[in-house]
């Protein structure tokens, strides 16, 4: 029996062994505990403190290390907004004593009342703007409209010649219409149609040589207005204005047998100039001259019928 109690008394002894060595390798994963009469536990109630805050397991370090993160997340956040509150407050302060808005130091003020008015004042501001436009732009449209137009200076000046109150899409025409006045027809189209698609008429023949000479003067002319005598007749057809006062550049029309025109016929020329007693000189061609024109003064200009544009 003794050497049973023995043997039991052994076994007890190595089982508190082992479960001494567990809590040793067990406390081993834990943080250190500071004892008060260690050298840097000056103040028991501090190393209470501290003891009582430092965690046993890994899991409870893990979590300490969580929360620690957090709160230096929460720090850090809280600085930012705090820094940005503070420059907004600068900027609003700033930019209320430039405009003499409202500022959070004035008696019975906040600073979203101060962000009211100033919205309001900036509304107000906009509209006043707005009007102030519209009134310009109305009492200028209304000068435009009564005002009248001068040169910039004395040294400036306008030629005339280069002006025309005509709606002819020929610009030649248009200054012609200007330059004849009031003798323009009542009603005369100047983008009448003018029958011209090219020279249809024979080399050298009185109507290939006025073609030609219209073309040259930048006036217009039609392609087939048949033979000479034909000329006026085509010409009110298509619009032209034609009667029997000469002007430059007209396509003066010879009726058959007329101051020598073909019985046949007839013949055409061109007015190149209207001289001081009335008559005119006139560019004309024909057969037999290969193409090169010659010229004769008539007198007698009343008798002829004279195709204008």
């Amino acid at each position: 029996m003794k050497h049973a109690a023995h043997k039991a008394r052994g076994a007890q002894r190595v089982n508190s062994a082992v479960t001494a060595r567990v809590r040793e390798m067990r406390a081993a994963h834990t943080a250190a505990v500071v004892y008060a009469n260690t050298p840097m536990a000056l103040v028991p109630e501090v190393a209470k403190a501290m003891n009582a805050s430092v965690p046993r397991t890994r899991r409870a370090i893990r979590q300490a290390a969580r929360q620690q993160a957090h709160k230096k997340q929460f720090i850090t956040a809280s600085a930012f907004a705090l820094l940005a509150a503070t420059a907004g407050s600068l900027t609003y302060a700033s930019t209320a004593n430039s405009a003499n808005l409202p500022t959070a130091d004035k008696g019975g003020t906040t600073l979203v009342a101060d962000s009211m008015a100033s919205a309001d004042a900036a509304e107000s501001a906009t509209t006043q703007v707005s009007r102030s436009e519209e009134r310009s732009a109305t009492t200028q449209a209304a000068a435009s409209d009564s005002a009248q137009w001068s040169l910039s200076s004395a040294t400036d000046s306008l030629d005339a010649s280069q002006m025309s109150k005509s709606k002819a899409n020929n610009a030649k025409v248009a200054a012609f219409m200007d330059r004849d006045g009031d003798a323009v027809p009542a009603g005369f189209n100047p983008n009448h149609d003018t029958g011209d698609t090219g020279n249809a008429y024979a080399f050298s023949q009185c109507t290939w040589w006025a073609y030609t000479r219209r073309h040259q003067l930048n006036l217009p002319v039609g392609s087939y207005f048949g033979d000479g005598a034909m000329w006026a007749d085509s010409a009110r057809a298509h619009g032209y204005w034609v009667d029997n006062t000469p002007r430059v550049g007209d396509v003066m029309v010879f009726q058959r047998g007329q101051e020598g025109a073909s019985a046949q016929y007839g013949h055409v020329a061109i007015v190149e100039k209207v001289n001081a007693d009335g008559s005119v000189t006139t560019s004309e061609c024909g057969a037999t001259y290969n193409g090169k024109p010659f010229s004769r003064t008539f007198k007698n200009v009343h008798d002829f019928q004279y195709i204008h544009y």
